[in-house]
């Protein structure tokens, strides 16, 4: 049984610019939250994760009409969560469908 699934993508991710390397700095153990959206649109799927922490937090966005993965870090926790809210919002109205909205899927 073939589906338009089976179809194999190209999800060349390139090389991520070093400025990233602060998404990661935040302290794992107090304070840390994290979302992940899985939106599907036609044959897409897109993915819109957010992370926070009492430093900061970064908003990451897995488009595939783009060649490499977007993240945008914010000194402001309220302005990222508005950001992630406002983004979910404006990509349901653009015909997105979210399939997941919780914490990120591992295994």
């Amino acid at each position: 049984m073939s589906s338009e699934l089976d179809d194999p993508q190209d999800w060349e991710l390139g090389d991520f610019d070093e400025s990233l390397e602060e998404f990661d700095d935040f302290d794992v153990r107090d304070g840390v939250t994290y979302r992940t959206a899985v939106l599907r649109k036609e044959h897409m799927v897109a993915l819109l994760c957010l992370k926070t922490a009492n430093v900061g937090a970064a908003i990451c966005r897995v488009d595939p009409r783009e060649s490499v993965p977007a993240v945008q870090i914010y000194d402001d926790v309220a302005a990222a969560e508005e950001w992630f809210t406002k983004s979910l919002r404006t990509s349901r109205k653009n015909g997105w469908n979210l399939v997941y909205d919780g914490l990120p899927l591992k295994g």
